[in-house]
């Protein structure tokens, strides 16, 4: 049964991946043509979210906001919990009102038709050579002085154990929102994990459904000012946690706060 289960998934899988590769074969005229000229780069933003909806549509997601507060003016850094390449491609049409970019780790570069998208209108992260990792900073910050918020997944990676369990923070996405004094817009996907996992893992979970999604107040630049690194990022961890703590009690019971 087991067996079964995991073909079904996996057909599941190739199947979003035919319609992820129509879609950037369909779109990629149009993202050459915004590229042409940097004051055109913005109307690539559209074309994400359009891209976005077309995934859902096509793939049979539908996302629920379980909290929705109000947005701040952008520029923002939004921060999130990665469990799944869903976080990333549902961001734009639940955020589709203020254009953004990621900051991510290089590694996705490797990935033939991501590489072609990501290099030109995203922000890689080459976490392990130093003077390219100040470069990624410094292009962050020209981003936002541009008028851009960033998407940053403070995780830094997907968790391999006890999925959707937060594991610590890394530094960057607070440490970018202070020095350009921006507001702080953090978001919880609560069971993307089991609408579409790892490609690689056969057993993996991958199928239709629902997205559950908190979009939390978000932190002003006024708090992101007054607070110190350290309590800046243990909110953002708190918010996004708390509500994977109510969904997912048996992966926090062990740690004695329950």
């Amino acid at each position: 049964m087991r067996f079964v289960i995991g073909l079904f998934t996996n057909l599941w899988k190739i199947y979003i991946g035919c319609i992820f590769s129509i879609f950037a074969v369909l779109l990629y005229p149009f993202f050459l043509i915004v590229l042409l000229k940097d004051s055109w780069k913005k109307y690539s933003f559209s074309l994400f979210v359009c891209w976005s909806w077309l995934m859902r549509i096509f793939c049979f997601y539908h996302v629920k906001y379980v909290e929705k507060a109000d947005m701040p003016k952008g520029p923002y850094v939004i921060v999130s919990n990665h469990t799944s390449y869903l976080d990333i491609f549902f961001m734009y049409s639940i955020l589709p009102n203020h254009p953004f970019v990621f900051l991510g780790k290089s590694e996705i570069l490797t990935y033939p038709i991501i590489r072609t998208y990501f290099k030109n209108l995203n922000i890689p992260v080459f976490r392990n050579e130093i003077r390219k990792v100040g470069l990624s900073y410094v292009l962050a910050s020209k981003a936002i002085e541009e008028g851009w918020s960033l998407v940053i997944y403070p995780e830094g990676t997907i968790p391999m154990t006890e999925i959707p369990k937060l594991i610590s923070f890394k530094n960057g996405a607070f440490k970018i929102a202070k020095e350009a004094n921006v507001p702080i817009v953090a978001l919880t996907f609560t069971n993307n994990y089991r609408l579409f996992s790892d490609p690689t893992m056969f057993y993996g979970p991958a199928r239709p459904g629902i997205s559950k999604c908190y979009i939390h107040p978000y932190i002003s630049k006024e708090e992101v000012a007054n607070l110190s690194f350290s309590e800046l990022k243990q909110k953002s961890f708190e918010l996004i946690e708390g509500p994977l703590r109510k969904e997912y009690p048996h992966l926090y019971s062990k740690d004695g706060n329950d």
